[in-house]
């Protein structure tokens, strides 16, 4: 099941996950306020669907709300989430092959929009 986690660091801080079962695929970076942590699900949950994937590898570039693939300086790929201001929303892990991380971007798009939050904020991670 996919689901949003908003966490609380240990430093008072939150976080977003999008969870699949208990596989974290996106994270965000921490807010100060909850509030923000909420803004960003509400706006993956929107924009994401529609979303363009632009592949960075192979020289793409877009604009507005985008999922992006990143080759990191080992050969692997990662996903990013931005924003229409290019401010990164989430990212994923790497991932050994490209089609990994195309799955991924995918499945945000597909799962995200009815996917229910779980606010674990109350808990320290």
């Amino acid at each position: 099941m996919h689901k949003f986690k908003i966490l609380k660091t240990e430093k008072g801080e939150f976080r977003v996950q999008f969870v699949y079962n208990a596989e974290v695929m996106v994270w965000s970076e921490n807010y100060a306020a909850k509030a923000s942590a909420k803004n960003c699900v509400e706006s993956i949950k929107k924009n994401a669907p529609g979303a363009a994937t632009v592949d960075l590898s192979k020289d793409e570039t877009g604009s507005g709300y985008r999922f992006e693939i990143v080759e990191s300086k080992d050969g692997q790929h990662f996903v990013r989430f931005k924003a229409s201001n290019g401010e990164t929303m989430v990212r994923s892990e790497t991932y050994a092959s490209k089609a990994s991380a195309k799955n991924c971007v995918e499945s945000v798009k597909k799962n995200a929009p009815d996917a229910p939050v779980e606010d674990d904020s109350a808990a320290t991670s």
